[in-house]
């Protein structure tokens, strides 16, 4: 089976018609997902995203700042 570089490297080769029909089929596919993996592939996130910012490679904001910038750019 190819890896995750390999199959990036391929799919960003193709056209823009091509990718875009491989996006949107990618997309439907984790609508099949069941709950419990969801929960599970959040969680890990979650998780690494607590590892990045401990490790100093992530910045937090305040939920007031979050909110007032997203109010910002969906206006």
């Amino acid at each position: 089976m190819p890896d995750l570089a390999e199959v990036l490297r391929t799919a960003l080769s193709l056209e823009v018609h091509d990718r875009a029909a491989l996006a949107e089929r990618l997309l439907a596919s984790l609508e099949e997902v069941s709950e419990e993996a969801e929960e599970r592939l959040w969680a890990e996130e979650a998780q690494r995203r607590v590892e990045e910012y401990r490790a100093g490679h992530a910045k937090a904001f305040r939920a007031e700042e979050v909110h007032e910038k997203a109010g910002r750019l969906f206006r």
